[in-house]
């Protein structure tokens, strides 16, 4: 009974912070799109969202993550040195026109994959990476499985679609947000690149010149990744940031870059407007009495992220309220719940967080026990005299 209840207490409160855009409509052009949340993952607007799709160079994103994950991960550093191969010298489309035999550093690599889509680059860094593009695309779909991007199957790391298979190399704009998100919460470093309108390699003798026209043109702009080909249209994975919230728009299928770019407008205008990220935190660190610990109390913490997406309207409405525990007894295991922090907007629930220990409080033993009883005994003596 109590498992069944608290299932009735979930599903209340799904309602409060999933916010659904169900009853808006936005004219945007292009086949799909989505607005999310990067703190939250909230899914704010959605049209045609989950429908598998070429993506084009959108495709970098991941191919974006693997190298970040490879770099924050130690694997590779940033001043490696990586020499392109006869492939990846070959690749078409947007490209820096790396030769057989030439070596640039993972920073310049990263920068010009980032920045002006090089093809020739993103498949230099895949065999550095994983000895081979056709190794390193089994390590983005192994990806994508795991952040259950359930309509993605990749087939090169670049998002051409000159191969026999360019047929099968889909993802939606939905799967795209999930991996935009992975990239730009999990691995801040890539705004260093995503946010460079103009820069240079080869020592200042090659430009770069941003795809992603926004990054310019829209305030609070960080990225992310432009796409194009004839089978896919005109893509885009935009983020943006504003009063501390950070947005992901995707278009997918636009019949023009302008297109493009005014839908990712729309819906990150849209996001701003109407929507407000807020985390209520902890005025004060709460404390629970711990009986019989080695501590006489142990401070309590949030269990889970606080961050909160909201309607702007109900921002000035929210109000807080810490319920912890009276008391507990030792021992106490780091993490274990102890009281909720209530977000409310009026008389509404909007979240319940829980409150855990921030520390482990052991028992204290028979003797530890009798040594505080002495010394109790000792000091009530000193006061008495």
């Amino acid at each position: 009974m109590k498992r069944f209840f608290g299932f009735l207490c979930l599903i209340a409160l799904l309602p409060a912070f999933c916010l659904p855009a169900a009853g808006v409509e936005l004219d945007l052009a292009g086949k799909s799109a989505v607005l999310m949340d990067a703190a939250t993952g909230t899914v704010i607007y959605e049209h045609n969202a989950h429908e598998p799709l070429a993506p084009a160079s959108v495709t970098k994103v991941m191919t974006m993550l693997l190298i970040m994950e490879a770099i924050d991960g130690g694997k590779i550093g940033w001043e490696d040195m990586v020499t392109a191969s006869e492939a990846a010298a070959a690749k078409g489309g947007s490209q820096i026109y790396l030769k057989v035999g030439e070596s640039m550093s993972v920073t310049d690599m990263l920068k010009s994959i980032a920045v002006s889509s090089a093809n020739d680059c993103a498949c230099a860094m895949a065999e550095h990476i994983a000895g081979s593009e056709s190794a390193f695309v089994e390590r983005m779909n192994q990806r994508a499985a795991e952040l259950q991007m359930n309509e993605t199957h990749f087939v090169n790391c670049t998002g051409l679609d000159d191969a026999p298979d360019a047929d099968e190399h889909l993802t939606s704009a939905y799967d795209i947000a999930i991996m935009s998100r992975e990239l730009i919460v999990n691995h801040p470093d890539i705004k260093k690149f995503t946010t460079i309108w103009m820069d240079t390699v080869r020592n200042g003798a090659f430009g770069l010149s941003n795809t992603n026209k926004l990054v310019r043109f829209y305030s609070g702009a960080t990225g992310l990744k432009t796409g194009f080909t004839a089978a896919a249209g005109y893509c885009l994975s935009a983020t943006a940031q504003r009063d501390g919230m950070e947005l992901i728009a995707v278009v997918m299928g636009a019949k023009t870059s302008g297109e493009r770019n005014a839908a990712c407008k729309a819906l990150l205008d849209y996001g701003f407007a109407n929507y407000s990220l807020i985390d209520p935190g902890l005025e004060a660190v709460p404390k629970v009495p711990v009986k019989l610990g080695s501590a006489q109390d142990v401070e309590l913490e949030l269990g889970e992220n606080g961050n909160l997406l909201i309607d702007k309207g109900k921002k000035g409405t929210v109000t807080t309220e810490v319920r912890a525990e009276p008391f507990t007894t030792a021992p106490v295991a780091k993490g274990a719940k102890l009281g909720k922090l209530t977000i409310r907007s009026g008389d509404e629930i909007l979240r319940e967080l829980p409150l855990v220990a921030k520390e482990q409080v052991e028992r204290v033993t028979f003797g530890q026990l009798f040594v505080k009883i002495l010394r109790r005994v000792a000091m009530a003596k000193e006061v008495t005299a």
